[in-house]
């Protein structure tokens, strides 16, 4: 049976360099063209794979690989915006390609009248989502400030855009039909959840 969770992780160091600092933003612009274009290609998937999965009860392979695709590319893409992350993103969202990665479940039954609903179910996941994205635009902008003084970024200040990264693509992809595990918002807990794990930071000890 498919792994229906979901992880993250993040290896970092948290330099950063002063001159991509300078020009994240215009350094940004072809990414941001391509995720528009990317996503207009993604609606149109999503939209096939719900009707899809309402007959079939699964999603079509082709389109979850496509959509699960573009989740990480958007999740490399705002890191490298948001100073989460330093080199700059590839352009194809392959999995282990950049510093903050996604591991997205393979393609498994979901029940239909989740999928039916889905929209409606993701609405206040996508307000709490607008809410961190928030918040992580503030750390992103005083993160560009110290990066271009100090040459790295605040240890706390990059976990929080990570978190936040983390559970934006945990709404896109509930609601892209790519798991029907509900975005959790919660600390990192352990199997059944999306999981968050920062390399540059020792292991959580277990009993």
């Amino acid at each position: 049976m498919a792994d229906p969770t979901a992880h993250s992780s993040l290896s970092d160091d948290l330099r950063r360099s002063r001159l991509t600092t300078f020009f994240r933003l215009v350094l940004a612009v072809p990414h941001l063209v391509w995720l528009t274009l990317w996503g207009i290609a993604t609606l149109f998937a999503v939209i096939g794979n719900w009707f899809f999965m309402l007959f079939s009860g699964r999603p079509a392979a082709p389109l979850h690989r496509f959509v699960a695709r573009f989740v990480r590319y958007q999740t490399h893409v705002y890191a490298f915006l948001q100073m989460v992350a330093n080199p700059f993103p590839g352009f194809t969202g392959l999995p282990g390609s950049y510093p903050i990665d996604l591991e997205l479940p393979a393609p498994e039954p979901q029940p239909r009248v989740v999928t039916g609903f889905r929209l409606f179910l993701a609405l206040p996941a996508f307000a709490v989502s607008s809410a961190l994205g928030t918040a992580a635009g503030l750390a992103a902008v005083y993160s560009w400030f110290h990066a271009l003084i100090r040459g790295q970024v605040p240890r706390g200040l990059r976990n929080l855009g990570a978190f936040s990264l983390r559970y934006n693509a945990q709404a896109v992809a509930y609601t892209g039909l790519v798991t029907d595990r509900y975005p959790y918002s919660g600390p990192i807990v352990g199997s059944g959840t999306w999981q968050l794990r920062l390399e540059d930071e020792p292991p959580p000890q277990t009993a």
